[in-house]
């Protein structure tokens, strides 16, 4: 694959002999050379369980105490009172079964997270095919489903994040952008691989986190101890 002058100029800041600490690979990321944009720093996770398998599963959210620096667009189904509070909470669009042909014919995709309160799930499972590929679906266990929607707005705006495995064991997330400087980087790190560290599994056995590795959108990858 051919690389351009960027990532090649950004990997040769980079000593593939050795494994950073997590301060000094941020530190590393914050000297290479700049995009056009403001990349984000990526978090990719190794994890020694196995996803396949209902008792091994790793899945939360986490608050990112800097943010993710990334405007998150809410959607909410919910009705009433509820829609109200939502509307007063900040989400940025707000409705119910109306929204349904919506989104399955017009491919309506302009918001980031859905928050629903647990009486529109069954308007939303009707979606299921739709929203389940793109990541979308709203799950009590990442605090999108719930009655108090003031709150899963406020959390999400200020740099909530979910955390989980893929097929190959391995969480993938976004944890701040270059700009942020290393310190902020570092604060927000620390916090996800701490949450991620608190949801072993009971039954995962042997080495737990088995790699670290820490890459910006577009550029090369840093192994982190």
């Amino acid at each position: 694959m051919k690389r351009g002058k960027t990532y090649l100029e950004s990997e040769k800041l980079i000593d593939k002999t050795k494994s950073y600490d997590a301060k000094e690979a941020l530190e590393t990321f914050t000297k290479m050379p700049k995009r056009k944009f403001d990349e984000t720093l990526e978090l990719h996770v190794k994890l020694g369980v196995d996803s396949k398998q209902a008792d091994q599963q790793v899945r939360g959210t986490v608050v990112l105490p800097n943010g993710t620096g990334k405007t998150q667009r809410v959607l909410v189904f919910a009705k009433g009172d509820k829609a109200k509070e939502a509307e007063a909470a900040g989400a940025d669009f707000v409705g119910a079964e109306e929204l349904v042909p919506k989104i399955e014919k017009e491919n309506w995709f302009e918001y980031d997270v859905i928050v629903a309160t647990p009486d529109m799930m069954g308007i939303i499972g009707r979606l299921g095919k739709v929203l389940g590929p793109k990541g979308l679906m709203p799950n009590p266990k990442s605090g999108t489903v719930t009655m108090d929607v003031t709150k899963a707005i406020n959390e999400i705006k200020s740099g909530k994040v979910e955390y989980r495995l893929d097929k190959s064991n391995i969480i993938h997330l976004g944890f701040g952008k270059v700009s942020f400087g290393a310190e902020k980087l570092l604060q927000n790190y620390e916090t996800v691989m701490e949450a991620i560290v608190k949801a072993k599994p009971a039954a995962a056995k042997g080495q737990y986190i088995k790699s670290i590795a820490i890459s910006t959108t577009m550029g090369p990858s840093i192994y982190v101890n």
